[in-house]
């Protein structure tokens, strides 16, 4: 038998771990009511409350800013290698 891991989806995720950062339900009845181990729930509510100050962030805004301009100079210098090569 094979035991294959589950993948959940950013929703679910996201949905389980604002559930257990209200605080209204136990982890516990978290846990049973998604299907999900508890550490898991514990492990993105988590993640969730590390992640929102950046989200906020304008230091946030201008990494994304700087990681598309790099990555368009780097599709130009792709073009010119390619062009270089015919």
């Amino acid at each position: 038998m094979h035991n294959l891991r589950k993948r959940h989806d950013a929703a679910f995720k996201a949905k389980a771990a604002l559930e257990a950062a209200k605080g209204e339900k136990t982890i516990a009845q978290l846990s049973s009511e998604f299907g999900i181990h508890a550490n898991q729930i514990r492990q993105w509510r988590k993640q969730l409350l590390e992640e929102l100050p950046r989200l906020f962030s304008d230091r946030r805004r201008k990494q994304e800013k700087d990681d598309e301009e790099l990555r368009s100079e780097l599709y130009q210098q792709i073009g010119q290698l390619k062009v270089e090569l015919d």
